[in-house]
């Protein structure tokens, strides 16, 4: 059963949040390891799986090509609804992240649980194109249309996202056929195998029940869309430009797991409403331990 596989991961997310809650080992400690996976220990893992992925497959080209169309149908279809529903951007930049972002974490860690290393192969694929598009989304739904970022801006913005980095570098490495000499796979191989474990740590530290006491009927209709309707649109997608085996169960697993946790700080940054996005991150990975193997289990995968 799907449960039984997976469970580890959200009882790791779990831990995290009894630690903290604890306060061991210490509440400085979250942030910086946050920081360590976010600009160490993640890309170390991108680019070691990027670097010998089959960037010139097909079943590649499909896979990013049913990424880019699945993320924006629901951008427009979220656009379309604030256009009948008018709203400030604070409000909407939180809804629209909470529809088309995902949690890196924890999508890697499912795909390597049910497909192992030929599955977070094609998700770093996969990660290399939604990366940047879903950052490109959520700063554009955070930014009122009077005060629109340049594209310089948002460039900017991308070029210091170590995640788009590295993907850039790890697809440069495969096209190029160099691969990770003098050693370098074997270095980049031991710093990854700590990403994902600290990583789901990290997902349970952030979480923030509190901030689920406001909102509820928002907070309910987010989970929704992302957690059963986004991985039924990646389903479809994936089935109308002919994508199978572990390329389907890559793009189904991404649109089916709970917003990133790092939606919260680009939230803050850009003046959003920080505790509706706390909510959502917090309400979807709690419903996600229930959601995913649904959703996996009725989408046959």
């Amino acid at each position: 059963m799907l449960f039984f596989i997976i469970w580890p991961l959200f009882a790791l997310i779990c831990l995290g949040y009894i630690l903290v809650q604890r306060g061991f080992p210490d509440p400085a400690f979250w942030p910086a390891a946050e920081r360590v996976n976010y600009f160490v220990l993640f890309p170390a893992l991108l680019v070691s799986s990027l670097s010998d992925a089959p960037v010139r497959d097909p079943q590649m080209l499909r896979l990013g090509g049913a990424a880019v169309v699945t993320i924006l149908i629901a951008a427009l279809a979220m656009a379309l609804t604030r256009r009948a529903h008018p709203m400030p951007a604070a409000r909407f930049g939180p809804l629209l992240q909470g529809t088309v972002r995902f949690n890196t974490y924890l999508g890697l860690a499912v795909v390597a649980t049910l497909a192992g290393p030929v599955g977070i192969e094609r998700a770093a694929v996969y990660l290399a194109i939604a990366v940047p598009l879903v950052n490109v989304l959520s700063i554009m739904a955070l930014t009122e249309p009077g005060q629109a970022r340049t594209p310089l801006a948002m460039l900017r913005t991308m070029a210091r996202n170590p995640l788009i980095l590295a993907c850039l570098g790890g697809i440069a490495l495969a096209l190029t056929g160099w691969g990770l000499p003098f050693g370098t796979g074997g270095f980049l191989d031991l710093l990854a195998q700590a990403s994902l474990p600290l990583g789901l740590l990290c997902v349970g530290a952030a979480l923030q029940p509190a901030a689920l006491r406001r909102n509820g009927p928002t907070l309910a209709a987010s989970s929704a869309l992302r957690l059963l309707l986004m991985p039924l649109l990646a389903a479809f997608t994936a089935r109308a430009v002919g994508l199978g085996g572990i390329e389907a169960l890559v793009l189904i697993v991404f649109s089916a797991i709970p917003t990133a946790s790092t939606s919260y700080v680009l939230t803050r940054q850009l003046k959003g409403d920080g505790t509706l996005m706390a909510g959502i991150v917090t309400s979807q990975t709690i419903a996600a331990i229930a959601t995913i193997p649904l959703a996996l289990w009725v989408l046959g995968h």
